[in-house]
C-alpha cells in the first residue's frame, strides 16, 4: 500500500505547503461544522435565546479546545523534527511521551473546567435568560475533553509524519455523524442545547477512535512497544517546553476573546446571537489560515530537524503569498454577500440580526491578511522549536483585544467590540514578523556549515552525520 507519510524536506516548497494544507483546511471546515451544526439546528428549532446560550460559551470552548490543540501540537513538534532527521526510534519515543502527557493534561483540565465553570459564566456576565442552557451545554463539553484530546493528539501525530489526509477523512465522517445526532437529540428528543453538546462530544470521540485504529493497523512507523511509553524526563521536559507555551498561546488568545464576550454580553442576547452567527461565518473562511499555520508548524519542524533553514525561509515566503491571494478573494465575498448566511442560523428576528452580522463582517473582513500573518508566523516559529518567544506576541494580542473591548463596552458600542479582533491581529502580526527576521538571521548563521541545497533521500544519512553534534536552540 502506498504510504501517506510525507517528507516535507524535499520538493517545491509552495507545492508541498499547498498539498499538505488543503486536506487540513477541509478538515478544519468540517470541524467547524460540529459547532456550526449545533448553532444552525439550535437556532432553527429551539430559538434565538438558545442560539445565544450556545454562542455565549463559544469563547470558553475556544479556551478549552484551544488549550488542547496547542498542547498536542506542541507535544508533536519534536515528533516532526525526529521524523525529518530520520531518527524513527526517537520519533516513536516522542509519541509515547506525548501520550503520557496528554492523558495527564486531560484529567487535570476536565476537573478544573467543571469545578470553576459556573463562577466563570457569572464572571462573564452571561445574561440570566440564557444562563441555564449555557451552563448545561458547556459542562457536557468539559466532560468530553478526553475525546477532544484523543483525536487532536493522534491527528497531530499523523500530521507530524506528513499525513494530513487521514485525519480529514475521519473528520468528514464525524461531522456527518454530528449533524445526524444533533437532529436526533435536539429535534427528536427535545434536549435543546444539551443535546447539541452530547452530539459534539460523541462525534469527536468517534473520530479519535478511528484515528487510533488506523494508526494501529496501517502505520508501521508507529508500531509502538512498551519501551516507547517509558517516561523519559529529558524528553518530557523538551515536549513540555514547546507544548505548554503553545497551549498557553491559545489560552491567551481565548482569554482575550472572553474579554470580548464579556463586553458583548452587556449589549443583550440579540447582540450575542448576531455576533455568534457572524463569527461562525468568519470562522469557516478563516480556517484556511489555521490550516496554513498547522502546515507551517510541521514544515518548519521537519526542515529544522534536517537543518534546512534556507528551505524554511522559502516556505514562509510561499505561505505568505498564498494567504495574501486567498485573503483578497475571500475578503471581497465576506464584505459583499457573507451576511446572508445568517439565514442558515435563524428563523426569527432575522432582519434585526442581519444588520449586526453585516457590521461584524465589515469590521473583520478587511483585516484577513494580518490574521494570516499571525497564524503562519506564530506556528512556523513554534515549529522551529521556539516555544516561549511567540508568547510575547500573544501577550500583545491579549492587551490589544482587551483594551479595545474595554473601550467598546464603556461606550456600549457593538462595532467597537467587533474591532477587538482586528486590533489584536495587527498588533501581534507586526511583532511576529520582527521575530521572524531575527530568528532567521540567527539560525542561518548557526546552520551555516550545513548545505541548504535540496538533498536526495539517498544522501539524507550523510546530511544527518554532518548535523550530528550541533546543538538545538536553548528553548528545546
Amino acid at each position: 500500500m502506498k504510504t501517506l507519510q510525507q517528507d516535507m524536506t524535499t520538493g517545491n516548497p509552495a507545492k508541498t505547503i499547498l498539498n499538505f494544507t488543503f486536506p487540513i483546511f477541509i478538515g478544519n471546515v468540517f470541524q467547524q461544522f460540529y459547532n456550526m451544526a449545533d448553532t444552525i439546528i439550535v437556532g432553527k428549532f429551539v430559538g434565538t435565546k438558545a442560539l445565544a446560550a450556545v454562542g455565549s460559551t463559544g469563547t470558553i470552548m475556544f479556551l478549552i479546545i484551544g488549550f488542547v490543540l496547542g498542547m498536542t501540537a506542541g507535544f508533536t513538534v519534536l515528533t516532526a523534527q525526529k521524523f525529518g532527521a530520520g531518527d524513527m526510534k526517537a520519533m516513536r519515543q516522542t509519541v509515547g511521551g506525548a501520550a503520557i502527557l496528554s492523558g495527564l493534561v486531560s484529567v487535570v483540565l476536565t476537573i478544573l473546567s467543571m469545578a470553576f465553570m459556573k463562577p466563570l459564566l457569572r464572571f462573564m456576565q452571561t445574561p440570566s435568560d440564557i444562563f441555564a442552557d449555557a451552563y448545561a451545554y458547556i459542562m457536557i463539553i468539559c466532560a468530553g475533553i478526553f475525546a477532544q484530546m484523543l483525536y487532536n493528539l493522534l491527528a497531530c501525530v499523523l500530521r507530524a509524519l506528513g499525513n494530513s489526509k487521514i485525519p480529514l477523512y475521519f473528520l468528514i465522517l464525524s461531522a456527518i455523524l454530528n449533524i445526524g445526532l444533533d437532529l436526533l437529540l435536539i429535534v427528536g428528543f427535545n434536549l435543546g442545547a444539551a443535546g447539541a453538546a452530547y452530539a459534539t462530544v460523541a462525534a469527536q470521540g468517534v473520530s479519535g477512535v478511528l484515528c487510533l485504529l488506523y494508526i494501529v493497523k496501517k502505520v508501521p512507523l508507529l508500531r509502538m512497544e512498551k519501551e516507547d511509553f517509558r517516561p523519559r524526563a529529558s524528553l518530557l521536559k523538551m515536549q513540555l517546553g514547546v507544548g505548554f507555551p503553545m497551549a498557553l498561546q491559545y489560552s491567551i488568545t481565548a482569554v482575550g476573546t472572553m474579554m470580548v464576550q464579556t463586553s458583548l454580553n452587556l449589549l443583550g442576547s440579540t447582540a450575542v446571537a448576531a455576533f455568534t452567527a457572524a463569527s461562525k461565518i468568519e470562522q469557516v473562511v478563516t480556517q484556511a489560515y489555521v490550516a496554513l499555520g498547522t502546515t507551517m508548524a510541521t514544515y518548519c519542524a521537519q526542515n529544522m530537524g534536517a537543518g534546512k533553514v534556507q528551505r524554511i525561509r522559502q516556505g514562509f515566503k510561499a505561505a505568505t503569498l498564498i494567504s495574501a491571494v486567498y485573503s483578497v478573494a475571500v475578503g471581497a465575498w465576506i464584505l459583499t454577500g457573507g451576511k446572508y448566511m445568517t439565514y442558515l442560523f435563524l428563523s426569527e428576528n432575522v432582519t434585526e440580526v442581519l444588520g449586526l452580522v453585516g457590521t461584524y463582517l465589515r469590521c473583520t473582513g478587511i483585516f484577513f491578511i494580518p490574521l494570516a500573518v499571525v497564524n503562519i508566523y506564530r506556528n512556523g516559529i513554534q515549529g522551529m522549536g521556539y516555544g516561549l518567544l511567540p508568547m510575547t506576541a500573544g501577550i500583545v494580542e491579549l492587551a490589544a483585544r482587551g483594551i479595545t473591548s474595554w473601550i467598546a463596552s464603556s461606550q456600549r458600542s457593538y462595532a467597537g467590540v467587533c474591532f477587538a479582533g482586528p486590533a489584536a491581529w495587527v498588533s501581534a502580526g507586526a511583532l511576529l514578523i520582527g521575530m521572524y527576521f531575527y530568528i532567521m538571521k540567527h539560525d542561518m548563521k548557526r546552520f551555516a556549515g550545513v548545505s541548504q541545497e535540496e538533498t536526495p533521500k539517498t544522501e539524507r544519512v550523510e546530511v544527518k552525520k554532518r548535523k550530528k553534534g550541533r546543538k538545538l536552540p536553548a528553548c528545546y
